[in-house]
């Protein structure tokens, strides 16, 4: 019996344009059988956060160019960027360093 963990989700710097301008989301993801890792964790905004506007968010099956990760104040290039599995009460934050003119 797994249980649901809550995460917040930040969107910052231009990209909470995309939710709807809401910059924190506390979100309890819901179980499934093997951990949430990122790449799970990017569809699943698509489909229930993402308000428009995907391909200024999203890239393939990552973020696009120009959105920075932070996983609990760390760059998730060194946290194993689309592998990293989420832990309780992790925080992901999200920033646009995109800047349309």
């Amino acid at each position: 019996s797994k249980i649901s963990v809550v995460h917040c989700f930040y969107f910052r710097g231009g990209a909470e344009l995309l939710f709807d301008g809401v910059k924190k989301h506390q979100v309890t993801l819901p179980c499934q059988p093997e951990p949430w890792d990122i790449r799970n964790l990017l569809k699943w905004i698509k489909q229930n956060l993402l308000k428009e506007r995907p391909e200024l968010f999203l890239q393939g099956e990552s973020v696009r160019p120009g959105i920075l990760v932070l996983i609990n104040e760390a760059d998730w290039e060194l946290m194993g960027e689309l592998d990293y599995k989420l832990q309780d009460q992790d925080n992901v934050l999200f920033i646009s360093t995109l800047h349309g003119g």
